[in-house]
C-alpha cells in the first residue's frame, strides 16, 4: 500500500485548502484512512478519519466544524477540505491507513499501517 498526500501549500488565515490522499494500489476498500498533522516540536497529532466503506467519520475536537474529509470511490481519494484556516493549522499532514480498525482507535497514530509523505501546510496570519 502507497500512500499519497497532496494539495499542501501557503495559505492565508481565513482561507480554505483541500488536502488529498490517493492510493497506488487498488482501492482503499476495507481500509479507515485517517489524517494526521505535526507542527514543528510538537507530537503529532489527530485531525480527522474515514471509514471508506461506511463513509463513517470522526473528527478530533478541535477540527470539527471547519475540517471535512470524504472519499471519492471513482478517484480512489480522500480529501481533507480545510475551511477558516488558522496559523495554528500549520504543520505537516500525512495521511494513513489501517485494515479494519475499531472506531476507538481512529484516533491513535499506531493504529495505522500504512503512511504516506506529509505534505506542508502554512498558513500565514
Amino acid at each position: 500500500v502507497q500512500l499519497q498526500a497532496s494539495g499542501g501549500g501557503p495559505v492565508q488565515a481565513g482561507h480554505s485548502l483541500r488536502l488529498s490522499c490517493t492510493h497506488s494500489g487498488r482501492t482503499f476498500g476495507r481500509f479507515v484512512v485517517g489524517w494526521f498533522r505535526q507542527a514543528p516540536g510538537k507530537d503529532s497529532e489527530f485531525v480527522a478519519a474515514i471509514d471508506w466503506n461506511t463513509r463513517a467519520t470522526d473528527y478530533a475536537d478541535s477540527m470539527k466544524g471547519r475540517f471535512t474529509i470524504s472519499r471519492d470511490t471513482a478517484e480512489n481519494t480522500v480529501y481533507l477540505q480545510m475551511s477558516s484556516l488558522k496559523p495554528e493549522d500549520t504543520a505537516v499532514y500525512h495521511c494513513a491507513a489501517g485494515g479494519t480498525l475499531i472506531r476507538s482507535s481512529w484516533s491513535k497514530s499506531t493504529a495505522y499501517s500504512y503512511w504516506g509523505q506529509g505534505t506542508q501546510v502554512t498558513v500565514s496570519s
